[in-house]
């Protein structure tokens, strides 16, 4: 049977749907686990342990998988970059949370999804129609009833998590591009590698002279390990995701991570959302699903 010449060169587009909402549905375990770790193990600290947890399960992994050179591939300038990107939003991120509320930063944060739409069509040639964008747009609404931001006080600081959202849209846009070229336990290992020198030379910057990292005790080195284990779960789903999935048609589901965070707030700490946390939440699935079925749609 000939093939038809408008179906999309991409895979299952259902699967790849599926991977990224599990993906956001469970990414903000690692938030929660941070959360427990904050007042005693510096923020940095903890994710640069992340990477280094991430590197022990993964660099042997890949070695033994892949041979001796799995890990000194084409395009390692791109590999770097990628993993200079997750870094670099996770600097910005706690460097802002250090100035504003965490509430207003993820505000700000959740511009990524636009910002992911806008470079998968730029850099990956992407078409993006009005009802892709109008669903972007209608969950960052849904964000923004259940984040509620005040931006007004902060000033020239605001642009911190901008910078989170910038590194991160940037991270996926990589992502798309290496994936199609590389496996998904190579690209995590090489991301958590670069992850390591960033963050390691952001600590020694932010603290050249004096110890400013805590020595985890056992229930604490726990945690941290379950927060790289996860991030390797979590990552490796996302790349998954977009080696059958365009950039831009997953980017509303990244709004579920604010359900996911809802669900685990309650689960560790019992908070419970109100009535428009509620109606944010319905917003959000509601444009997820809205592009996964005209995705369904345009592939039959």
């Amino acid at each position: 049977m000939r093939q038809n010449p408008s179906a999309p060169r991409y895979g299952n587009t259902a699967t790849g749907l599926m991977f990224m909402a599990t993906a956001m549905l469970v990414v903000p375990v690692i938030d929660a686990l941070a959360k427990n770790l904050s007042d005693t193990i510096p923020a940095i600290e903890v994710a640069w342990l992340r990477f280094v947890v991430g590197s022990l399960f993964l660099v042997p992994f890949v070695l033994y998988k892949n041979g001796s050179g799995a890990l000194w591939i084409p395009r390692m300038g791109l590999h770097f970059l990628r993993g200079a990107g997750i870094a670099g939003a996770t600097a910005f991120f706690f460097a802002a949370v250090a100035f504003m509320p965490l509430a207003d930063v993820a505000a700000i944060f959740f511009i990524e999804p636009l910002i992911l739409t806008i470079f998968s069509a730029v850099f990956l040639g992407d078409h993006i129609g009005w009802r892709r964008i109008s669903a972007v747009i209608v969950g960052f609404a849904g964000a923004m009833l259940i984040i509620r931001p005040g931006f007004g006080e902060f000033g020239a600081v605001a642009l911190l998590p901008l910078g989170a959202a910038v590194c991160f849209a940037g991270y996926m846009t990589l992502t798309k591009i290496l994936s199609d070229s590389t496996d998904a336990w190579t690209m995590q290992a090489l991301a958590n590698l670069s992850g390591i020198i960033t963050l390691g030379f952001v600590i020694l910057i932010h603290s050249p002279t004096r110890d400013a990292l805590a020595f985890p005790a056992p229930v604490e080195a726990a945690q941290i390990v379950m927060i790289g284990v996860v991030a390797i779960f979590c990552h490796t789903l996302i790349i998954l995701s977009l080696k059958k999935v365009r950039a831009a048609v997953v980017a509303p589901f990244q709004y579920l991570e604010i359900i996911g965070a809802t669900f685990w707030g309650f689960v560790f700490f019992r908070d419970f959302p109100d009535l428009q946390t509620w109606i944010g939440i319905l917003i959000i699935v509601g444009s997820g699903i809205f592009v996964f079925y005209r995705e369904q749609a345009a592939s039959q």
